[in-house]
């Protein structure tokens, strides 16, 4: 029987903390919590709505990642890895809100007609712009409607257009194809520019 060949080892920023930690000096797990705590409590926010909730995701996502970085073989970025755990742990509890909706509208009107034709560039409104609306007056209104969004194409879009993944990072973060997060984000872009289409057209 054929072996499987081994995947190429990814290295980054994180690489060298993490294989200090997994050598044994624990106590700098805390600056893995410094440095991504802050980021993924903001990802909660705009996934799960409520603070409790994305406090809650935090928490369960660094416990989540303390027991099982041993096990991180960097066959990835190690950001894309947590987000992994982050995005699994936030639709768990998503799931569990009382906000959840009872059903969620769907996105079929907006599917385009040749998915090789689907641009993966960023939109003018998306990315930078979308992130720099989040902190200005608008502020309240892109969260309502990013948070409009059904789950899986509005967590597309926080990763792809504000956490700023690829999207084969993005694919591997939720276990997709990339095919598939390239409909999505698609979708969840155009409903996301009709939802907006007043204030860019004002």
């Amino acid at each position: 029987m054929q072996k499987a060949p081994e995947r190429k080892k990814v290295s980054d920023q994180d690489t060298e903390l993490i294989n200090a930690i997994n050598s044994g000096r624990s106590s700098l797990f805390y600056d893995l919590v410094k440095e991504y705590e802050e980021k993924l409590y903001n990802f909660g926010l705009r996934m799960c709505r409520e603070t409790r909730d994305a406090e809650d995701m935090v928490q369960e996502t660094f416990l989540n990642v303390y027991r099982y970085l041993s096990d991180f073989r960097h066959e990835s970025k190690f950001k894309t890895w947590l987000y992994r755990i982050a995005a699994s742990v936030c639709i768990k509890k998503r799931r569990k809100s009382k906000f959840a909706p009872q059903r969620e509208i769907s996105l079929e009107d907006f599917i385009p007609e040749n998915i090789e034709n689907i641009p993966d560039s960023l939109p003018y409104w998306a990315s930078e712009p979308l992130e720099k609306l989040l902190n200005d007056e608008l502020s309240d209104n892109i969260r309502k409607a990013i948070l409009t969004l059904p789950e899986k194409y509005r967590i597309v879009l926080v990763l792809r257009d504000i956490e700023g993944f690829s999207t084969e990072e993005t694919a591997q973060i939720l276990n997709l194809k990339p095919a598939s997060v390239k409909v999505r984000l698609h979708r969840a872009r155009l409903f996301l520019k009709e939802k907006l289409n007043d204030y860019f057209t004002a």
